[in-house]
């Protein structure tokens, strides 16, 4: 049975690798600041009240499984805000820079003993994050964000070769959730996870620190 933790577990896309990993049977911690009545009815086992962006949350997390071996790591917790030229700000862009990018690195330092030859840490990041697939501008913030975010699990990708800790950046496709408005557009959180989970499943040391997209294909920087 293989270890599996999640942040931002309570809904969308961290709600369904609950579902997907819990009936496959696997050992599921999912992270959250607040429960949902779906988390809860899959039966994984729940922290609430960890907040990524909070030092505080993030050690507390460290002390409620400093006894777990983690096998897979999913930095899935994240925020999207419209930041356009017209309403950018330094207060939005530090928000989303300190969610979205620093809280992250910093939860998966913080795990690292948790960690073993072997381990997974996965980042949920986005297409958006492409500096050559940008042709639409605009979503500064959130571009912003993710380009920095993919970057510190690249270094983090380098720095944890040696010791057999694969890095996976992946892009979850253009999903249909809260966050983005229950877009007519998207896939579905149970395809794209099941796409990702696909890619988990085979991704190995050989591969770390690459950029893809949930149906395989690799991504540009």
């Amino acid at each position: 049975m293989t270890t599996y933790l999640i942040t931002g577990a309570n809904r969308g896309i961290g709600l369904e690798f609950c579902l997907q990993l819990s009936s496959r049977g696997e050992n599921v911690i999912a992270t959250c600041r607040n429960s949902s009545e779906e988390l809860l009815s899959t039966g994984v086992r729940v922290e609430e009240g960890i907040d990524i962006s909070s030092k505080q949350s993030i050690d507390s997390l460290r002390n409620r499984t400093k006894d777990i071996k983690i096998d897979v790591l999913i930095n899935n917790a994240g925020i999207l805000e419209n930041t356009n030229l017209s309403n950018i700000s330094r207060e939005g862009l530090l928000n989303l820079f300190n969610v979205n990018a620093i809280s992250p690195i910093l939860l998966s330092k913080t795990l690292l003993p948790n960690l073993s030859r072997g381990s997974k840490i996965i980042f949920i990041t986005s297409r958006m994050a492409s500096i050559s697939d940008n042709t639409s501008g605009g979503s500064y913030g959130y571009r912003m964000s993710k380009v920095a975010l993919s970057m510190g699990a690249k270094s983090l990708a380098i720095d944890l070769k040696d010791k057999g800790v694969a890095v996976a950046i992946l892009h979850p496709g253009l999903v249909s959730t809260r966050m983005t408005g229950f877009t007519p557009n998207g896939i579905s959180p149970a395809k794209s996870v099941s796409g990702m989970l696909n890619i988990i499943d085979k991704f190995t040391i050989d591969k770390t620190g690459t950029f893809s997209h949930s149906n395989g294909e690799i991504l540009p920087w």
